[in-house]
This record gives structure tokens, sequence and C-alpha cells, in this order.
């Protein structure tokens, strides 16, 4: 496990641009293709499990998932699971939701699942700190934030390119860091 060296993280985030970030248009931003190619192997973001589980993937990304290696995050195995935590056990649709949920972690493979260490949870954190400043977020929207930002480190840090439908605050994320790979997609209705 890498240690963490707060001295070497402050040094790191240098590229602190110390204003607000704009968004940028769609043409500026690395998109599915509705044929998706072969390619680098994919890191999942949270909202792609979920906006398959409720029919939302579009065509192309669920076309990548069977033509990439894809790998996953305890990140959003956390995230996942914060959701199984606040269903309602008294709703009629919790039960058939927990089940789905079970289907896809039992579905990950063990080698193809990755955990942040010390040194990029600690940087992760730093780097959710500078966009939660840089963009005025507001309380709900930083532990939001902090996820974002370890799975974005984690990706860069195993070479990967994350898959996301959270179009906002990865394109920040470029922004800040424009080495990282994402590919978004917008999910269909």
């Amino acid at each position: 496990m890498a240690d963490f060296d707060f001295d070497a993280a402050v040094r790191w985030a240098r590229f602190d641009p110390e204003r607000a970030l704009a968004r940028r248009s769609d043409a500026n931003l690395p998109f599915l293709a509705e044929e998706p190619e072969a390619g680098s192997e994919v890191l999942l973001d949270t909202c792609v499990y979920i906006d398959s589980l409720q029919g939302r993937a579009p065509e192309a990304l669920l076309a990548l998932l069977d033509i990439r290696k894809t790998n996953h995050s305890t990140v959003a195995i956390q995230e996942l699971m914060h959701t199984v935590g606040v269903l309602d056990p008294g709703h009629p649709q919790t039960k058939a939701v927990i089940r789905q949920i079970g289907i896809v972690l039992r579905a990950m493979r063990p080698h193809r699942i990755f955990t942040p260490d010390a040194d990029l949870l600690g940087r992760a954190a730093l780097l959710s700190g500078m966009l939660c400043r840089l963009q005025g977020y507001d309380k709900d929207a930083r532990l939001r934030a902090l996820q974002d930002c370890t799975l974005f480190l984690q990706s860069i840090k195993l070479g990967l390119t994350v898959v996301t439908g959270n179009i906002k605050d990865f394109d920040y994320l470029l922004q800040l860091i424009p080495s990282g790979r994402v590919l978004f997609y917008r999910k269909r209705g």
C-alpha cells in the first residue's frame, strides 16, 4: 500500500486555477460513439450500474461494455451499498432493487475490482476540496465530489478510461487534470 505524502500532494495540487470552471460544450468533450470501438480498459462510474439497472443506458454504452474489458472500483461498491442502506424497507420495490444491486455486485470479478490506496485517497480529498471551493458546491454535493475525484484519480493511476454519464463534474475534473481519460454518455429517457 502506498503511504500518503502530504508535501508531495500539496506540490501536486499546483494546478489549482483559483477560479470557477465553466462547463464546456459537448463538442469539446469525449462522448461515446454510436458504434463504439475497441480501446483501453474502462472503469465504471456508479451511474453506469444505476442507468443499466433502470433501463436508461444507451445502446452505445451497452455495446461498449461488450467489447472492452470492464473494471470496477470499491467506490462504486460503496455508493451502491449506500443506496441499499437508504432504501425504505417498507416500499414495495425495495426488495427487487436490492436483489438487482446484489446481482450486479456478485457479477463483478474479484480480479477486476480495485481499491484506492492511501496516497490516492489523500489526493482525491485534496482535489475534491479544490473542486468544491472553485465551484461552490453545497454540502450535499461534497461527498459526491469526493467519490468522483477518487474514481477519476484511480482511473489515471490504473491507466483506465472512466465511463460516466456525469458530464458536468467529470468535465471539471478533465479541465483540472487533462491527462485523465473519460468517455461520456447521455442516458435514455
